[in-house]
């Protein structure tokens, strides 16, 4: 029994991958590809946190979501792989060149057609989809992006998502820095307001979880 999360040292960190992890071939290959860029491969998620958003996509019933920071695509591809045939994921990013390494994996995985990858500044291509029509037709998206305009991006997704729709957002605990209110780092400081406003944000119910650098589950309320 314990009242707090447990640490997790090295060797059980071993140890939940060993026991736990079922990571399809292709998506260890995009990892290992990732690996390859150096230390810009510290922006991928973690397989564990991946695989746990895989099995949200499942849970939730999900078939359109809504990526906002795609890197070279390893969550996109994790949440793919999870959705029904007629799904679809509209993949934000500006990086033609990280994006171009993911949509090899897509294709080899068979899942190429479910994601529709939109090259850009992601806020202005949250509009568009709102000029288009498609408020409230999200039922999950996954901010993870530059940290300074996380608060953008979840107010566009409040949007976007579905009343019961869930917006996922990471790196909040920002590899324990969020704890220094005195930090002189924008990043840090962006991520602290946003997570002090969702606190209290009435129009959703909120989960925040350690998992890989922090992930936060904001459900829309079907109510304001």
């Amino acid at each position: 029994m314990s009242n707090r999360t447990i640490t997790i040292t090295d060797a059980l960190y071993d140890y939940l991958i060993e026991q736990s992890l079922r990571e399809p071939p292709v998506l260890r290959e995009l990892r290992a590809a990732t690996a390859e860029l150096g230390d810009i491969k510290r922006m991928q998620i973690a397989p564990e946190q991946g695989q746990f958003m895989a099995m949200l996509v499942q849970l939730t019933g999900a078939s359109r979501l809504l990526e906002v920071g795609t890197f070279t695509g390893y969550s996109t591809l994790a949440c793919a792989l999870a959705l029904p045939e007629h799904g679809e994921i509209v993949a934000c990013d500006i990086s033609e060149a990280w994006t171009a390494l993911g949509q090899q994996y897509w294709q080899k995985a068979g899942v190429g057609n479910r994601i529709h990858l939109k090259l850009g500044p992601a806020a202005e291509t949250l509009k568009t989809l709102l000029a288009e029509g498609q408020a409230d037709r999200f039922d999950l998206m996954f901010i993870d992006a530059d940290k300074g305009g996380y608060d953008t991006y979840y107010e566009l997704g409040l949007q976007l998502v579905r009343p019961g729709g869930l917006i996922l957002i990471d790196n909040v605990l920002w590899g324990g820095a969020v704890v220094d209110a005195n930090s002189p780092d924008k990043d840090t400081q962006a991520i602290r307001r946003l997570n002090a406003k969702l606190a209290h944000d009435p129009r959703i119910t909120l989960s925040l979880l350690p998992i890989g650098d922090g992930l936060t589950l904001a459900r829309r309320n079907d109510q304001p």
